[in-house]
């Protein structure tokens, strides 16, 4: 079975790349994956390399260069050969101690304000969720005069987002790797600009138009390959959006009808958090489904049941005819 020039795993699909010229899974079938400079760097060099010398593997560094200088001739840092001719099994990555450290020289690209404190990311993060969340249940709860249930609602769309990323940021830490919830530049221009629009139209009194918010995401150093421990990292926000969700619906259901909307409103904060967990499992781009797919089908059709049917089944009791929570 043909490998991956990058991993070295075996892949029935594999992706050439047109710079280098070499195949690649599909994890790592992008130029920025590949490392694609490096490899025709390297490439280049064996092809002019005197034939007695065999370069010896030598773990990456940001702080070593690709090439030194000794005897006269140039000999490469590679990451593997075979009598000789290069192949390019990358194996594990070095990385600094504390990457996430202005000092470590890791250029964390796509992500705002990469060095400062996990607590300020939290901090910004969970604000703009918040508020989000506040003005999408504005114009349904405002009439109602249940002012304190907007706060209720718009604090559990903020948990929901917030124990989904910990869910991931856990699980990670965990199996000793290194985590942190960061800010994606992206994600905080789309938030933003949700947040604006939402702003417009809730001072125009117009319709408010559909809100995206995903201004950071926890990011994991270490998941170059799909395999169980990629899978469970993955699979832990939309398990804990489930299990939040199950005991939120529960919660609602035992609350006297006494005390409705509260017992309404928590269902429908269960609901929501479904919702969550469901959409994460759409196997496409960034979402968490992608991964899970690839490691484990088993799991990804048992999770994605789970969440469908609660979502059904909390939909169902918020909207039930005959007047469940009242």
């Amino acid at each position: 079975m043909p490998i991956c020039y990058h991993c070295g795993t075996e892949n029935p699909e594999l992706f050439g790349c047109s710079k280098c010229g070499q195949s690649y899974c599909s994890i790592h079938k992008n130029p920025i994956d590949h490392e694609c400079n490096i490899v025709v760097e390297s490439l280049s060099f064996t092809s002019h390399a005197a034939p007695h010398l065999t370069p010896q593997y030598a773990a990456p560094s940001h702080t070593t260069p690709p090439f030194t200088e000794q005897s006269g001739l140039t000999e490469t840092i590679t990451r593997g050969t075979t009598d000789g001719t290069y192949t390019w099994y990358r194996q594990e990555q070095a990385v600094p101690e504390n990457a996430f450290d202005p000092e470590s020289g890791i250029n964390f690209k796509g992500i705002l304000l990469a060095h400062k404190s996990e607590l300020l990311h939290f901090i910004i993060g969970c604000t703009l969720i918040f508020l989000i969340g506040f003005i999408s249940f504005y114009n349904q709860i405002i009439d109602s005069g249940y002012i304190w249930a907007l706060f209720m609602l718009a604090g559990f769309y903020m948990t929901a987002f917030l124990f989904h990323e910990f869910g991931h940021r856990q699980v990670a830490i965990h199996f000793g790797l290194q985590t942190k919830f960061r800010l994606l530049t992206f994600g905080m221009l789309i938030t933003t600009l949700s947040l604006v629009m939402g702003l417009i139209s809730l001072i125009s009194s117009s319709s408010t138009f559909p809100m995206l918010a995903l201004p950071g995401a926890v990011v994991v150093l270490g998941l170059d390959k799909i395999n169980r421990k990629t899978g469970l990292c993955k699979a832990a926000g939309p398990i804990v959006n489930l299990i939040y969700g199950s005991i939120l619906l529960i919660i609602s259901l035992l609350i006297p009808n006494t005390f409705y909307p509260l017992n309404f409103f928590i269902g429908y904060a269960s609901y929501f958090n479904f919702m969550l967990g469901a959409f994460n499992m759409i196997p496409i781009g960034i979402l968490d489904g992608q991964n899970i797919w690839k490691w484990n089908k088993k799991i990804y059709v048992g999770l994605i049941s789970s969440l469908g049917l609660m979502l059904i089944l909390s939909l169902l009791l918020i909207n039930s005819p005959v007047g469940l929570y009242i």
